[in-house]
């Protein structure tokens, strides 16, 4: 099964343009989708979930992650489905660039990253998550970090 990095564009709310300003992208959330399930850590959903959406409206980038393993992202989805979202990990790791996962809470590229296999997985905000997998994408032998 093949693995796709979704990229939230949308306007949103508020804290999605503050996530855009911050991060100088213009992402604010991110997904990883699995046979049309999207797998992720959601402020809304108060937590890493799977849900579907509709990522044909416009407010979606879509990219394949070739070297993703879908079996890989549903156990690590299944291990980490009680988790909270990740504002503490998330005002460390992007606000103070401290790079410090707090166990049992996740943000969204961090929770994806993780996910995917990906070190220093809350270094990484929705926009910088992208360009690390166009980099991963085009880098030959990218089948091990």
């Amino acid at each position: 099964m093949n693995v796709q990095l979704a990229l939230y564009k949308g306007k949103g709310n508020i804290g999605n343009a503050g996530i855009r300003w911050w991060t100088a992208s213009v992402y604010s959330h991110c997904e990883l989708v699995v046979d049309g399930w999207c797998y992720s850590s959601s402020v809304r959903d108060n937590g890493v979930r799977r849900k579907r959406i509709n990522l044909d409206s416009g407010k979606w980038d879509l990219m394949t992650l070739p070297w993703a393993n879908s079996v890989d992202i549903e156990h690590y989805f299944a291990a980490t489905d009680p988790n909270r979202y990740g504002w503490a990990s998330l005002i460390t790791s992007q606000l103070f660039n401290r790079n410090s996962p707090v166990k049992g809470v996740q943000f969204c590229s961090e929770w994806c990253a993780a996910a995917a296999g990906i070190p220093n997985a809350s270094s990484y905000s929705p926009g910088s998550l992208a360009k690390l997998c166009e980099w991963l994408n085009r880098t030959p032998n990218n089948s091990s970090f």
